[in-house]
């Protein structure tokens, strides 16, 4: 795993973590900076049905069955889908400045075509471009030399601000009564988490929000409920419920969190980091229904290794599922609470029996990360099964 898709990870998760802006060096203050347009599409990575929406992409995907069969299935948007989805992505931009351009680079497609173009077969697309906080002024700050005005205040702001002009404005002109899908993985869960803590939960708008999908987050919710930070947006427990929130951070169960991870620990006593698995709303064990990435990752390195069938050449296809290989269960130990991962190893069959998705640093995994950089790739057909029902619900209460 390269050192640039770690620090990418990196950002986002500092973000959300507490304490992260005493952390800063001491920086000078910069003018404000204009708001963005939301009106002009060219604002907006994907945007259902306008020209050159990044989430309009291939994602065919090979089926790659226990006993080695394979057969190729083929995805379809639903441009008339009647409800719509609100994604935030993580940090991943490589802008030379202390915050991103407004022009989406190879880093923001690749990251929508892993985490959010597939939820298009259940509703319309809206996700904003925003000018994050970038991993070039991170990596100035961790070499001891920061970047001018990369500790201002303001200018850590300026993303959130950014995405709630574009909320603004979908909700003004584009939402026309809708029922609504809030969409993060990361830095996009926590600038997510603020949205809705400051401009959804317990407002009028909040009857809009289907549900939020929030991972590799560590939501806090209080011991022994549903609710915490969010006071009236509680915790999923089927996909017939709306108003509710999935959140959830995946680890092995070969490899559990360390006492240093970032993630599954919640910031303040009497809480805990919130887990829903998407596989068993209800709670419980469930199979993941896993479209895992067949092409480059988001930082550009070498193509995945995995050899899916013994004797047999990989396929080419964007994207691979493997039914019955994962499963996962929300579970509390040593003071985490996380989505753990099970592997279904059968070495009798001709199918591999490991996935790739660590964060590897100087060839060796690093356990405090888990399985972030794959949390979306892990639970994906789980989460577009759930969006599907959950829509359905919310229509028929209307």
């Amino acid at each position: 795993m390269s050192r640039k898709l770690l620090s990418a990870f990196a950002v986002s998760a500092a973000i959300i973590a507490p304490g992260f802006a005493a952390q800063a060096q001491a920086g000078s203050a910069q003018p404000p900076m204009a708001k963005n347009n939301y009106a002009d599409k060219a604002a907006w990575l994907c945007w259902t049905g306008k020209p050159g929406d990044a989430c309009a992409i291939d994602l065919t995907t090979t089926v790659v069955k226990a006993d080695g069969s394979e057969s190729v299935e083929k995805f379809a948007a639903n441009p008339k889908a009647p409800v719509d989805c609100f994604y935030v992505y993580p940090t991943v931009s490589n802008d030379p400045g202390v915050v991103s351009d407004m022009n989406a680079g190879p880093e923001e497609l690749s990251v929508v075509k892993a985490q959010l173009a597939r939820f298009g077969a259940k509703c319309r697309i809206y996700a904003p471009l925003y000018r994050q906080f970038t991993l070039t002024a991170l990596r100035a700050g961790q070499s001891g030399k920061p970047m001018p005005g990369s500790a201002d205040p303001a200018t850590r702001a300026v993303g959130y601000g950014d995405v709630l002009d574009a909320w603004n404005y979908y909700l003004a002109n584009e939402n026309k009564g809708r029922g609504v899908v809030l969409i993060g993985h990361s830095q996009g869960s926590g600038v997510l988490t603020q949205l809705i803590a400051k401009e959804i939960d317990g407002k009028p708008v909040q009857a809009k929000v289907i549900s939020a999908i929030l991972m590799g987050t560590r939501l806090p919710v209080d011991k022994g409920k549903d609710t915490g930070l969010f006071k009236s947006m509680p915790l999923c427990k089927a996909a017939s419920q709306t108003g509710c929130v999935i959140a959830y951070a995946s680890f092995r169960d070969t490899v559990p969190p360390p006492p240093t991870s970032l993630f599954g620990k919640a910031p303040a006593e009497g809480q805990i980091a919130a887990c829903v698995n998407p596989a068993a709303l209800g709670g419980g064990k469930g199979a993941l229904h896993a479209y895992l990435g067949n092409s480059p990752a988001i930082s550009g390195q070498a193509m995945p290794k995995t050899v899916w069938v013994a004797g047999k050449p990989n396929p080419t296809t964007p994207f691979i599922s493997a039914p019955g290989l994962l499963s996962a269960e929300c579970v509390e130990k040593n003071g985490f609470s996380y989505l753990e991962v099970h592997v279904n190893a059968v070495p009798a069959d001709p199918r591999t029996d490991t996935i790739e998705g660590d964060v590897v640093t100087g060839g060796q995994v690093n356990a405090a990360w888990g399985l972030h950089l794959i949390d979306a790739n892990l639970a994906m057909g789980n989460l577009v099964d759930i969006v599907g029902a959950e829509s359905k619900a919310y229509l028929a209460k209307k």
